[in-house]
């Protein structure tokens, strides 16, 4: 006779037995573990994808507002809506150049001391992956250009893509083209802003522009020089025809340029006569050219390598750009 304190479940067995088996049976089955290695891998691909799209450079795209501030049209929405979106149509055509070039410069890039840490020169990102990925960013650029901007802006856009696929497949081989090509989509990134807003582009904002360009490409290519002159040119065969001397000259010579089109830019509007207090167009002049000497320090030294890093992590040129940017200001607002 079973003991009436003992519980009994409906098949008459107590519940520590059939009726615990019965609960086990409904239970959901335990999901098997993520596998981490998987994800990680995952999230390890997206991030080399980003990486080399290059963020850090795509500061250099925020010269699209470059014509528009000229031209003291920066104070409207519609104005800063229509920027951005040039400014995120510009930022995915350079992203997909990026990707092709570094798909197409792997094997060399595994030669050099820092560029050997590139996603795709590392193995990180697949080789047909950068090149998928940049051909889909490239060709969204170019129909969402075409769809959301007027006529050049898309036909500049298209442009650059071109010009910058070529430069990657053939004229980055080619002496002295390759330096053109380079300042060109510095230029192209300065005009596109005004060319979207319909403003005129003066002649010295482009003389300015094109040659200050060619002054930070040469300067760049100077300090590749210098960096690598016992690599034998080994991650840009190029560099082993250009010599250091005549670099130098390069970029002293678009630096004169550049400085020498700015100062008629700025004196071409006369003094203070549009109602400022002070010539401050005119007095911008100085700042201008303190900016270019003080680039032309890391250029002399062959660090200037990496524009952006000159630029952004320089604390005095940070300044001067303030004091320039604050001049021009002045003088755009008529203070």
């Amino acid at each position: 006779m079973p003991d009436p304190t003992t519980p009994t479940t409906g098949t008459g067995g107590p519940v520590g037995g059939t009726g615990t088996a019965l609960l086990a049976r409904r239970a959901p089955a335990p999901r098997p573990p993520a596998r981490p290695g998987a994800l990680a891998g995952t999230r390890g691909l997206l991030g080399g994808l980003v990486r080399t799209a290059r963020p850090r450079q795509w500061v250099k795209n925020a010269l699209v507002a470059a014509a528009p501030a000229a031209a003291g049209q920066l104070v409207s929405w519609p104005t800063a809506a229509r920027l951005a979106l040039v400014f995120a149509l510009f930022t995915a055509a350079a992203s997909a150049v990026y990707l092709v070039n570094d798909a197409r410069d792997a094997g060399a890039d595994r030669a050099h001391p820092v560029k050997r840490h590139r996603p795709v020169a590392a193995g990180l990102v697949p080789v047909p992956l950068a090149y998928t990925t940049g051909a889909l960013l490239g060709l969204g650029a170019a129909v969402a250009s075409a769809l959301l901007c007027n006529a050049m802006t898309a036909l500049l856009l298209t442009g650059y893509l071109a010009m910058q696929l070529a430069y990657c497949v053939r004229l980055k081989h080619v002496l002295v083209v390759d330096l053109a090509v380079v300042a060109t989509g510095f230029l192209m990134r300065a005009m596109i802003g005004g060319i979207a807003l319909g403003i005129p582009l003066s002649r010295w904002f482009l003389i300015t522009t094109g040659f200050g360009a060619l002054f930070m490409v040469a300067a760049k290519r100077y300090s590749e020089a210098v960096q690598m002159e016992d690599a034998q040119g080994a991650t840009r065969a190029l560099l082993t025809q250009y010599t250091t001397g005549y670099l130098r000259f390069v970029w002293q010579l678009a630096a004169g340029v550049a400085v020498l089109g700015y100062c008629l830019w700025a004196l071409e509007s006369g003094g203070a006569a549009d109602g400022s207090l002070l010539p401050w167009r005119q007095l911008s002049v100085v700042a201008f050219i303190l900016a270019v000497l003080r680039y032309a320090v890391f250029a002399d030294r062959g660090t200037a390598g990496e524009p952006e890093d000159v630029v952004l992590r320089d604390r005095p040129l940070a300044v001067i750009g303030l004091v320039w940017a604050a001049m021009y200001g002045m003088a755009v607002v008529g203070l």
